[in-house]
């Protein structure tokens, strides 16, 4: 019996490592090529290490050596203006986290405490639209937005996707759900109104599925791609995703860019990773307390 015990549990480690294995390996070797001179891509393609490690990449994308010099490391001499699209990027992705958090919370908090005429099929409504792919709502979204005059400017990348979204709005109804009525009872009789009980209790009590919410959000923002490349081709409204795109069509005619692309996407991820270095204990522990597994 203890025998069986120990190589199940031999099993799963070995499938937590394979698991884990299997997801960090693509980052590690887009960092790997990043790391690689362009010269040597196909060349020193089988170790796990490159020969001749250098960051030339990195810096010909954040045009830290002049174009001769960049052509002369294999790159087209294009560069990014990676301070701009980060920014853009930030602003972007922190604008619909923020709005949209605080806007699924006020519906959740409404459709799991409020009693209110067609409560019921508004819920309904926004539970089928989880099965609506995003994809179907890109070409109305882009009519309206020009219509609106709005292409090329902030208000039209993310209006959108600015006040809701159905499983943020779903996510958080269930657990205000959980929250005890006793609690609201007892600010009831202190004189709060139901503003000031969601504003001063309910909103502190649920920073964690709040960070959640806003932290999936933003990645999600970060790492959207086709809906600024229709709104915002413009260099003002331009993210990051959208200007590493820009970047590899200059790729030299001989063959993609692969070393400075790779060293580019590097660079955009590590904002995203901070975050979640610094929330990803908070978003585990929001999950186990929701019950969400």
């Amino acid at each position: 019996m203890f025998s069986g015990l120990k190589i199940g549990r031999k099993a799963a480690w070995f499938a937590v490592i394979a698991a884990v294995v299997l997801t960090v390996f693509p980052f590690y070797w887009m960092v790997r090529t990043a790391l690689t001179p362009a010269g040597d891509l196909y060349t020193d393609s089988t170790g796990l290490w490159p020969d001749n490690p250098t960051l030339i990449n990195f810096a010909r994308v954040l045009g830290l050596v002049d174009a001769e010099t960049a052509r002369a490391a294999g790159g087209s001499g294009a560069q990014l203006n990676f301070l701009l699209y980060t920014m853009n990027s930030v602003i972007y992705s922190g604008l619909i986290a923020v709005v949209q958090t605080f806007c699924c919370a006020m519906a959740g908090y409404a459709f799991a405490r409020l009693r209110f005429p067609g409560r019921d099929l508004a819920f309904t409504a926004i539970i089928a639209a989880l099965m609506v792919p995003p994809i179907f709502t890109i070409l109305p979204n882009f009519v309206l937005v020009k219509q609106l005059d709005l292409l090329n400017t902030f208000p039209g990348l993310v209006l959108p996707s600015l006040l809701m979204t159905p499983f943020a709005v779903f996510f958080l109804r269930q657990f205000f759900l959980s929250i005890p009525r006793d609690v609201e009872e007892a600010a009831t009789l202190e004189g709060i109104g139901r503003w000031g009980m969601f504003w001063k209790i309910v909103l502190p009590m649920s920073r964690g599925p709040l960070i959640t919410i806003g932290l999936t959000t933003v990645v999600w923002s970060w790492k959207d791609y086709l809906w600024p490349l229709l709104v915002g081709k413009a260099e003002d409204t331009r993210v990051l995703t959208v200007g590493l795109g820009v970047f590899l069509q200059q790729s030299p005619n001989r063959g993609p860019d692969w070393t400075g692309i790779m060293a580019g996407s590097v660079l955009s991820v590590i904002p995203v990773l901070i975050l979640l270095v610094f929330l990803g204990k908070r978003l585990v522990q929001s999950m186990n307390f929701s019950g969400i597994k």
